[in-house]
């Protein structure tokens, strides 16, 4: 039985850690996946923009694969002190303040007239965005026992591939149909409308989202005693760092692994997603058919997320079901390289999907096992910073390909650089990970 056992009900009946983590799931992931659900909406939705946007502006390849990745450069920046400033003022005011903020930037983005504005917009939205990621990560560490973590980071991260399942549709209605209404560009109609929801959601977050265990009303006081105790056990089971780190000591052997790891495949979903609309709608679709094709390899990519993820759990195994993933991600990349068919490209893009949303929770499940519990909060800040600079690589790259070459036939191939290192070295970890890693 698991520590807490002295606050179990006194009926006698059996207590179940299980029912206490189904509640705060119940709690806390619908609400935190919606919110990521508006946070890729407003990150990545400039790829549909683009559409129209890029002539109206007169924004090259390379300049828009440039706005698209000078995001990643104040995001990556803010990531550490956004992170110190969640533990400050807790998650509920920051959270909240994350949401509205870049809510607000994304809806100035529709006022973008030309490439400076463009630019300077972008950088302001990495500013506004930063931190809510890792501190969602960091917070779901306040409440998720690890053994429950990895579908719980599954259940927040679902809503990656989801945005995209729901938004790509969505954008490319607006763009088909908002077309000069009021005097308006369907592209900055875009901005506007799929604005509205970070700040909704912002409000909301002040008022639904608990700081930690000890002030959660809706649950009983035993199974919060049990909750505490239960996570209060693994933090005294971990060798304990300085709790206000410099950044030397927070790079780390293991921090600076953790982070390359992360930033091989984070390289893959960011040289792609900024850019799949132009992809397809190069096959010759319309706005709205080009939204419906390109939500398919987010479809591939969440299913895969969510079962693989409920493996981890059960069967344990880490660091090799990350590397198998990563694998997978990079040889659905490296085929695309061999094909000229529409579809069977589609099909190998979600090869690739399935491997790269795989990776994610099951990362950040090791990741928060294997760093000190003090260390986390700027560690896993760090790693995601280090990360973001694959934001900015990766459409950078594709950008550049497609204005030298004028295809995009050549980026996946050379995005799936990214994912094998992370495969290589994660199989190398394997060798001296303990059973349940």
């Amino acid at each position: 039985m698991t520590t807490g056992d002295a606050q179990q009900p006194s009926s006698g009946d059996a207590f179940d850690g299980g029912l206490v983590i189904a509640k705060v799931r119940r709690r806390l992931l619908p609400f935190l996946a919606a919110c990521l659900v508006a946070n890729y909406l407003d990150r990545v939705n400039i790829g549909f923009a683009a559409l129209e946007m890029n002539k109206d502006l007169g924004l090259s390849p390379v300049i828009f694969g440039l706005g698209s990745g000078i995001f990643f450069l104040s995001y990556a920046a803010f990531e550490v002190p956004s992170n110190y400033l969640l533990e400050r003022f807790g998650a509920r005011i920051w959270i909240a303040r994350i949401l509205v903020s870049w809510g607000v930037v994304s809806g100035l983005m529709a006022l973008a007239s030309n490439e400076a504005s463009f630019l300077v917009l972008r950088l302001l939205l990495g500013l506004a965005e930063a931190g809510f990621v890792p501190g969602v990560v960091l917070y779901l560490t306040y409440w998720m026992p690890h053994r429950y973590r990895a579908v719980a980071m599954s259940g927040f991260m679902l809503a990656i591939p989801a945005s995209s399942v729901i938004g790509a549709p969505i954008s490319g209605l607006i763009l088909e149909y908002m077309q000069g209404v009021g005097g308006v560009k369907a592209w900055q109609w875009l901005f506007l409308l799929e604005a509205l929801p970070s700040i909704v959601l912002g409000l909301i977050a002040f008022f639904w989202l608990t700081d930690q265990p000890a002030q959660a009303r809706w649950l009983p006081p035993h199974e919060r005693a049990w909750l505490q105790e239960t996570l209060a056990a693994e933090r005294a089971a971990h060798p304990e760092a300085t709790a206000h780190a410099s950044l030397r000591t927070l790079l780390t052997r293991d921090v600076a692994l953790l982070s390359t790891i992360y930033f091989g495949v984070v390289v893959t979903l960011y040289g792609l997603v900024f850019w799949l609309p132009q992809i397809v709608h190069d096959f010759g679709y319309s706005s709205f058919i080009v939204g419906v094709l390109s939500a398919g390899p987010y479809v591939v990519g969440g299913l895969s997320m969510h079962y693989w993820s409920r493996h981890v759990d059960q069967q344990g195994g880490h660091i090799l079901h990350a590397a198998l993933a990563s694998l997978l991600s990079c040889v659905g990349l490296a085929v695309c390289g061999l094909l000229s068919s529409p579809m069977l490209t589609m099909i190998a893009l979600s090869v690739s999907a399935a491997g790269t949303f795989a990776m994610f929770p099951i990362f950040w499940t090791l990741a928060t096992q294997r760093l000190p519990p003090a260390q986390a909060t700027g560690a896993i800040a760090l790693i995601n910073s280090i990360a973001a600079l694959a934001g900015f690589l990766g459409p950078y790259l594709v950008g550049w390909i497609k204005d030298a070459t004028g295809a995009f036939h050549y980026a996946p191939p050379i995005l799936a650089i990214g994912p094998l290192v992370s495969a290589l070295l994660l199989f190398r970890m394997t060798r001296v990970a303990t059973p349940n890693q």
